[in-house]
C-alpha cells in the first residue's frame, strides 16, 4: 500500500468512527487515552499557559549560554508553582509551559501560581543573573494567560509517537493572551468571575485586575494585572 492510500484509509476512518468520551476527575496522561476515537472529558477545566516575553530578539543578540540558562530558569520555575498550586503540566513547547487546574479552587490557584510565576521573574531570574552575567540592559519579562471551558483530551499522532491534544476553547484562548502586551498576567471575564475576595483584591483593598477589551477575539472581556504574589 502507498503511503497515499494508508494517509487516505486512515483520514477516512477517523471522520468515520464515532467518539468514544469518558468523564475524566484527573488530568489524564497520554497512555490514559486510547489511540482511536477516543477523548477524556474535564469540565470546566482552567487553562494556564506561561511563556517568556520578548524571547526572540533575546536569542538574536544574547549568548545562546545566556538564553539557554533563562530558559531554564523560568520553566523550572514556573514548573515548580504549578505544581504547587496543585496544577498539571501537560505540555512544554520552546520556552512555554501549559497547565490544567481542576477541582475546588481552580481559578484561585491558576491565577496564584502565574502571580507567583511573574514574582520569580522579578526576585529571582532577573537579579541571580547577575551574578553570572552583565546582563542589567536586558529585563527579562513574562506574560500568562488563563481561560476557563469544558476541555476534550485526545490522543494523536501514530504508535510509538504521540501526545494529548486538547480540545476546548480555554486551550485556545489561553494561549493566545501571551500574545497582549502591557502586563504579564491575563485572564477572561469567566476566569474573573470565579475568583474569591484573595486573589481579587490586593493590600489595602487595592483591585488587583484591569478590564480591558480583546478587540481582536470578538470585543471579549478580560482582566489584566501587572501584581505579583511572593513565593516563600
Amino acid at each position: 500500500m502507498s503511503l497515499k492510500d494508508e494517509l487516505t484509509n486512515e483520514v477516512r476512518n477517523i471522520f468515520s468512527t464515532s467518539w468514544d468520551v469518558i468523564n475524566g476527575r484527573v488530568v489524564p496522561s497520554p497512555t490514559d487515552v486510547g489511540l482511536g476515537n477516543k477523548a477524556v472529558y474535564l469540565e470546566k477545566a482552567v487553562v494556564l499557559y506561561a511563556d517568556l516575553d520578548g524571547s526572540t530578539n533575546m536569542v538574536d543578540s544574547k549568548k545562546w549560554e545566556y538564553s539557554a540558562q533563562v530558559y531554564k530558569s523560568f520553566l523550572h520555575c514556573a514548573a515548580k508553582v504549578i505544581r504547587s498550586e496543585g496544577g498539571d503540566i501537560t505540555a512544554y513547547d520552546g520556552d512555554r509551559i501549559m497547565a490544567i487546574f481542576i477541582n475546588d479552587g481552580k481559578a484561585d490557584r491558576a491565577v496564584r501560581a502565574a502571580l507567583k510565576i511573574h514574582w520569580c521573574l522579578i526576585e529571582l531570574v532577573n537579579k541571580i543573573k547577575l551574578e553570572k552575567w552583565n546582563a542589567s540592559d536586558h529585563v527579562i519579562k513574562n506574560i500568562v494567560g488563563i481561560d476557563v471551558s469544558d476541555l476534550r483530551a485526545v490522543r494523536t499522532g501514530v504508535r510509538g509517537d504521540n501526545d494529548l491534544v486538547w480540545v476546548g476553547r480555554a486551550a485556545n484562548y489561553a494561549a493566545k493572551l501571551t500574545s497582549l502586551s502591557g502586563s504579564p498576567t491575563w485572564i477572561t471575564k469567566e476566569v474573573h468571575d470565579l475568583l474569591s475576595r484573595s486573589t481579587l483584591y490586593g493590600k489595602n483593598d487595592a483591585a488587583m485586575w484591569q478590564a480591558k477589551t480583546w478587540t481582536s477575539m470578538n470585543n471579549h472581556n478580560i482582566f489584566c494585572s501587572d501584581f505579583w504574589w511572593s513565593v516563600s
